[in-house]
């Protein structure tokens, strides 16, 4: 007891030597003690990997020197579906040179089509397999600039402490209110002022005109927490907006992005 309580009051430098003298699952489950911080959750983009190029090189967050290479892999024979008879790749890693006995590095793979992780506890050859591509489009996007490596600089507790700043915000409650509110605030700087009542207004539809903008933003529940975390990270100040316009009839309608057809727009009749 005495030795764990010097190690939590030891500078960090001391912590993180004195984690390699721990069990490994008692180490893993006490590192990260500083990191509660929204900030731990993005990841940092290290490296491409394509296809018949050169092998991808990187320092990791313990594994001081990381390699990865990315090939192709053919379909299946006979292969009736479109999508698995275009193959899928191997991205084949090397980690190697850990900084501590209790290494362990989360990476993020990802293109514009999917989203993938691993994580790595030893010094080893590793793989990750696209088992097929989604479609046609995302085998020529890898083919010209291959598969986006990205590390999670915390490790997997430090990005799971970092979510202590997150849940809140998926509450829908008051509390989840609040939170979303706070976290504007201090991560950046924006503050919503709550309007004088009436709370709601009517506008004519004669005084809308082609053009223009609204600008909408969710700050309670589910919606709200992901609203929050895209301003966050693209620096906008609105979860979603949307456009009016007026066709020859003169009806209105409202345009903005959604996923209920393959062109990602729709319009709806005010």
């Amino acid at each position: 007891l005495l030795a764990l309580l010097h190690l939590f009051l030891a500078p960090p430098r001391c912590q993180a030597a004195a984690m390699d003298l721990l069990p490994r699952r008692l180490a893993w489950s006490l590192m990260g003690d500083t990191v509660h911080s929204a900030v731990d959750l993005l990841p940092t983009f290290v490296a491409f990997a394509a296809p018949g190029g050169p092998a991808a090189a990187w320092r990791g967050a313990c594994f001081a020197e990381n390699e990865a290479v990315l090939s192709l892999t053919p379909g299946p024979r006979g292969s009736n579906s479109t999508a698995a008879g275009l193959g899928g790749a191997v991205l084949r890693l090397k980690t190697a040179s850990a900084q501590s006995w209790t290494c362990m590095d989360l990476y993020v793979f990802a293109t514009p089509y999917r989203i993938g992780w691993d994580y790595y506890t030893r010094a080893h050859q590793h793989t990750f397999e696209i088992k097929s591509w989604e479609e046609a489009g995302e085998m020529e996007y890898v083919k010209l600039h291959g598969v986006a490596i990205f590390l999670m600089p915390s490790g997997m507790l430090g990005t799971l402490l970092s979510l202590i700043d997150v849940i809140p915000l998926f509450s829908n409650t008051i509390w989840g209110q609040d939170a979303n509110l706070a976290f504007l605030q201090k991560h950046m700087g924006a503050s919503f002022n709550k309007r004088s009542q009436p709370w709601a207004a009517n506008i004519r539809k004669e005084d809308v005109h082609s053009g223009d903008f609204l600008a909408l933003s969710k700050i309670r529940g589910r919606w709200g927490g992901f609203q929050t975390l895209e301003k966050w990270v693209t620096g906008a100040f609105a979860g979603h907006t949307a456009v009016c316009l007026k066709d020859e009839n003169g009806t209105l309608w409202v345009a903005e992005s959604g996923y209920e057809n393959k062109k990602r727009v729709k319009k709806s009749l005010l």
